[in-house]
């Protein structure tokens, strides 16, 4: 099986080195099937390790060593457990979804090639990441997704805002791979190894270990590995206040919305979190600070999508309310809930990521919902698929979301971690407000007057209403064919709740320690699907998101004049979310117009004055000022030379006789 352990991350590496190396020779169509044949073989063999996994088989070891140094060993290998082959099924199915989805979405793309070849690196880099067995495999992924995520967010580089997105993109991760790196290093110093199940072995050892940050204040080792490394989630993840990048990444084209915010890059701080069970369990500290901002994040960006008009950027900000959902679940000691909430996650939201791509295929690469309405009826494939779609995040049965949605509130009300309280009035209330965004998107897309300016219409056109133009049609097979395959499991993976959560699926991949009984509290009650919905459909979250559904219903469909009184009446809320907090304004102000200050102060005192002004001109005013000195004796005239000699024997004989 090892070798199609290597195969799994190698073939998407192979058909990205092909379609982007292969340039004329290969053209467009070796492109895309060079990628695509590469995502669809790692597919294949990700699926045959699941089952092989299921069995029973869990490998752990060292395929290559790349450095030693004394006694550490820097080494790629791999971790095949049940936490791992979910991973990897996960994202090399959506993954390949989006690749086919390309096909007809980059059609017209000068830069064709170039894209598939940056997102079969990207599935490369999310396998290198997810399969790792060590911190420096770990590692390397990390970078190498915030790296391709670069690229791809500024795919589009004649574009202002594209470049401006992938810099802001890449910038915030460095500041949250600062705190991993930092937690790296911690755990080299003082556990003397990055192999996973090395220092899994060791932790339970090191719980009243400290260190001082500040002389005098010890703080307990463990809490400040998993605040560092959770710091680096929160980059990844976009947890606020790290959440910033993930809207302004929307600047990319639409299959990397749906790749790298679904089932890959910002799912990796998930990821990690549920792999590092062992050491989170150990402190209470970091799982409570895991919980107060997953809490934060859910409902405040939550917020936010109900004011935006952009179809993509409602969704974004859906991300990251539900990435607040698995985190608030990982703080619970609810690992294997957060898992599951991501892999449900993944179908409904590129579902919804690449249903909104088909939108914006069919209005001519148009945005902004208060253009659109009335869709339903030309392009019923997208419709339908983005109702599971927009069903399932609303967590409303028997939709996938439901089940994982309302398994992570459960954990939380039943958690006695500090924070436990705060994160589920957070939850409950972004349940409301998740079924409120999520059925705004639906009506003011595809339902009511329709509002779209028509092809043929150009410059002063009309609404289709109108009489100009064509209507919209519906996408091309390679884009409606991946939204029908990715609804199908937002739909039934809810249905396979039992066997996840509580038929043992995970095993020994997470640790929770006796004291935290949430999840066999939760195991004791289950009573099968049938029976979590019929107890659901009596509980608060599930009538807070039907309430949502129902406010956006009379809003967007019963009366549609009465959203814009509302933000006319609530304008000073209105702005505040319109804002996003200020915190885009405050991170210009501070940090960006902070470093353009102490630039400018270095280059006026360092460069100018210091460098400039002092060492170099005032080097070459000291040897003018030295040079005129010297140019007094060396006039040419006979008697200045004896002059000059005269005083030179008189100091040379006063120094002699001085020392005599």
């Amino acid at each position: 099986m090892q070798q199609l352990y290597l195969l799994v991350p190698l073939a998407p590496l192979a058909g990205a080195l092909i379609a982007g190396l292969g340039g004329r020779a290969i053209g467009r169509a070796g492109a895309h099937w060079a990628a695509i044949l590469g995502v669809t073989v790692s597919f294949v063999a990700s699926v045959a390790i699941f089952f092989d996994v299921l069995n029973g088989n869990i490998f752990n070891g060292s395929v290559y060593t790349w450095l030693t140094s004394g006694e550490t060993r820097f080494e790629i290998g791999f971790l095949i457990d049940r936490l791992t082959a979910l991973m990897m099924v996960v994202v090399t199915f959506v993954s390949l979804m989006v690749h086919v989805y390309t096909i007809g979405y980059m059609a017209d793309d000068p830069g064709y090639q170039r894209f598939f070849a940056y997102i079969a690196l990207f599935t490369f880099s999310m396998l290198m990441l997810v399969m790792a067995n060590n911190f420096v495999q770990l590692f390397f992924g990390w970078e190498a997704v915030g790296l391709v995520s670069y690229l791809l967010i500024g795919f589009w580089y004649t574009r202002p805002t594209a470049i401006y997105a992938n810099l802001k993109a890449f910038l915030v991760n460095r500041v949250g791979d600062f705190g991993f790196l930092l937690g790296i290093g911690l755990i080299l110093a003082h556990f003397g190894t990055l192999d996973y199940a090395a220092v899994f072995a060791q932790s339970s050892g090191m719980v009243k270990t400290t260190i001082e940050i500040v002389p005098g204040v010890p703080w307990l080792l463990i809490s400040v590995i998993c605040i560092c490394l959770f710091i680096g989630a929160m980059g990844k993840s976009a947890q606020f206040p790290l959440h910033v990048w993930l809207p302004d990444s929307m600047e990319g084209p639409t299959p990397i919305s749906a790749l790298i915010h679904a089932a890959t890059m910002v799912t990796a701080g998930i990821f990690m979190v549920a792999r590092m069970s062992p050491l989170f369990e150990l402190s209470e500290a970091a799982l409570s600070f895991v919980l107060v901002i997953g809490g934060i994040t859910a409902f405040f960006m939550a917020l936010i999508a109900v004011v935006q008009y952009d179809i993509k950027r409602v969704i974004a900000y859906s991300t990251l309310s539900q990435l607040g959902y698995m985190t608030v679940a990982l703080g619970a000691s609810a690992y294997s809930v957060g898992m599951f909430h991501l892999a449900t996650h993944a179908f409904f939201k590129a579902v919804l990521f690449l249903g909104a791509g088909s939108v914006i295929i069919a209005l001519h690469h148009e945005q902004d919902m208060r253009k659109m309405g009335g869709l339903r009826k030309y392009m019923k494939i997208t419709y339908w698929t983005m109702l599971v779609g927009a069903l399932a995040n609303a967590g409303l049965p028997p939709f996938a979301g439901f089940f994982s949605k309302d398994s992570i509130l459960e954990a939380v009300q039943l958690s006695h971690t500090p924070g436990a309280g705060f994160a589920y009035l957070m939850l409950l209330a972004g349940v409301f407000v998740g079924g409120l965004y999520s059925f705004r998107l639906i009506f003011y897309t595809f339902h009511g007057k329709e509002r779209f300016v028509t092809h043929d219409a150009g410059e002063h056109g009309h609404g289709h209403d109108a009489g100009h133009g064509h209507a919209p049609e519906e996408s091309p097979w390679v884009v409606t064919l991946p939204l029908v395959l990715l609804a199908i499991p937002s739909v039934a993976a809810g249905w396979t709740i039992g066997t996840v959560l509580y038929g043992g699926y995970f095993g020994s991949a997470i640790f929770i320690a006796p004291e935290h009984e949430g999840m066999a509290e939760m195991a004791r009650e289950f009573h099968g699907v049938i029976g979590m919905m019929l107890h659901g459909v009596t509980t608060l979250p599930f009538w807070f998101a039907l309430a949502g559904a129902a406010t956006a219903g009379y809003l967007y469909i019963v009366n549609p004049e009465l959203p814009g009184v509302l933000r006319q009446k609530a304008g000073f809320l209105v702005t505040i979310l319109m804002e996003k907090y200020g915190f885009d304004r405050f991170n210009d102000w501070f940090f960006a117009g902070g470093a353009r200050l102490v630039g400018g102060g270095l280059w006026k005192i360092g460069d100018v004055a210091i460098i400039d002004g002092f060492m170099v001109n005032g080097t070459a005013r000291v040897v003018g000022w030295i040079g005129g000195l010297v140019r007094l004796f060396q006039s040419g005239y006979i008697y200045h030379y004896a002059f000059t000699m005269i005083i030179g024997v008189f100091v040379l004989l006063t120094l002699w006789f001085g020392h005599a």
